[in-house]
């Protein structure tokens, strides 16, 4: 998209259960050390879904120690929000709380609206598969946004 790549992104969600951590994983998994990554959510009332953990290990990225924490949480514990150049929204909810805790930053806020998987399908075949679609969403605005994954084998 011609963008600056930035040293530092935070991608949220509802809950830090599914969307904001695979996207955090992709991040780090498709470009390293490049750049800073965290992710939170509006609520931090869940833990990491299992799916989302299962379709994540298929591209070799590992959620299972992931500890889901909301913006408040990341407030309490120290961190500054504006020291992220770039939030990521991927949720409806966490655009407008995202957008309302930056008000008086100069932070820039994308809203990627990424189909929340959670509740789809019947069998756990087809839950798997919205989880995938999700997923594979989430890479590709990724690599349209911040370009080609880096090509270095190691971190």
């Amino acid at each position: 998209m011609g963008k600056d790549f930035p040293q530092s992104v935070l991608f949220c969600c509802d809950h830090n259960s599914v969307r904001s951590p695979m996207a955090e994983g992709l991040m780090k998994k498709l470009y390293g050390q490049r750049c800073y990554v965290q992710s939170a959510g509006v609520y931090s009332d869940l833990d990491v879904d299992g799916f989302a953990i299962a379709v994540s290990a298929e591209m070799g990225i590992e959620l299972s120690r992931h500890r889901s924490r909301s913006f408040d949480e990341m407030i309490e514990w120290g961190d500054d929000l504006s020291s992220f150049d770039l939030i990521v929204a991927l949720s409806p909810a966490s655009q407008r709380s995202a957008l309302e805790m930056t008000r008086f930053a100069h932070i820039d806020v994308e809203y990627w609206p990424i189909m929340d998987p959670s509740g789809l399908g019947e069998t756990r075949d087809a839950k798997l598969q919205s989880y995938r679609q999700s997923r594979d969403q989430i890479a590709k605005r990724m690599i349209d946004r911040f370009g080609p994954p880096r090509t270095d084998t190691g971190d």
